[in-house]
């Protein structure tokens, strides 16, 4: 009994040094996350224009939106990103990274070169590059009248700005690539030699071997990417300014959220569009997870 005893004192002085440690952590998550998250979900259900006091109105915020032509058009503009701008994405990235994956020389350099679009596809100068890209007098333009086409306003018009937006989004595949290329390397190599052998060609290899081991990567992927083209706004912002022009067809929802909040200083009902985005994610989220179980693999399965 007399060891117990003893090391009781020493457990809890470990315990106390480890409470040390996480605070840091624990203030940042109280006074950065948790105070702030609080607050917003106050907010939304009052009017708050920030200069005056709350005025607590209920779900009229809520009520609001199904009658606001403009979050019906933000809701639209970001389904659709989201829709196809992943899928999109996802299926460049594991191209390229079979690609990369078959031995090519200098990999270390390619695996840098691919994945530096992600971090700067959401940056202000890449979207300013992006706006001169397809601008009237754009790169893309110059190369269409090489060939005698007569280009167009890309951003400018309403059936194309959008699409802009997610040619931009697949650009930055650099990020999932790299992930699916370390999930390539870890599927043994006696699979491929014994479908060979088989007979088994390189596109049955790839939907009966690859696919199937990389789902649980491909589903990490996806996870991450739908979540982050929910959130975003640097582009749509910088290459419509501000504006979700032409015709709200860049008017993401982000977008939105930040002109009623900071444009027209109706915080409230910024407050309640941000909680309705929380909220859709999650479900989303949850659906991709329930889905799952009918498509992901894993190695116990």
């Amino acid at each position: 009994m007399a060891p117990s005893v003893k090391r009781r004192p020493a457990v809890r002085q470990q315990g106390r040094a480890a409470y040390v440690f996480l605070t840091p952590w624990l203030l940042g998550l109280c006074l950065v996350t948790a105070v702030p998250l609080g607050a917003s979900l106050y907010l939304a259900f009052t009017d708050y224009n920030i200069l005056s006091t709350p005025n607590f109105t209920g779900l009229a915020n809520f009520e609001r939106m199904f009658g606001d032509e403009r979050f019906w058009a933000s809701t639209s503009v970001t389904a659709r990103y989201v829709l196809v701008s992943v899928p999109l994405q996802l299926m460049f990235a594991l191209l390229l990274a079979v690609l990369l994956d078959r031995g090519v020389r200098g990999l270390a350099f390619y695996r840098g070169a691919f994945y530096l679009p992600s971090l700067l596809g959401a940056s202000v100068a890449i979207a300013v590059l992006w706006r001169e890209v397809f601008g009237h007098h754009g790169l893309v333009n110059d190369f269409l009248a090489l060939i005698g086409i007569e280009g167009q306003s890309w951003l400018q018009n309403p059936s194309t700005a959008l699409s802009t937006l997610i040619v931009l989004n697949v650009w930055t595949f650099g990020s999932p690539m790299v992930i699916f290329l370390a999930g390539l390397r870890q599927i043994p190599e006696e699979y491929y030699e014994a479908a060979r052998v088989d007979g088994a060609s390189r596109v049955r290899q790839f939907w009966h071997i690859t696919v199937p081991i990389l789902t649980p990567i491909i589903f990490f992927n996806l996870i991450l990417q739908t979540i982050g083209a929910f959130q975003t706004f640097t582009q749509a912002h910088v290459i419509s300014g501000g504006t979700g022009g032409p015709v709200d067809s860049t008017l993401f929802y982000t977008l939105y959220v930040y002109q009623q909040g900071f444009k027209a200083f109706d915080m409230g009902y910024a407050s309640a569009l941000a909680w309705v985005l929380l909220l859709v994610i999650g479900a989303v989220t949850a659906v991709h997870f329930f889905l799952s179980k009918y498509w992901v693999f894993y190695g116990d399965d």
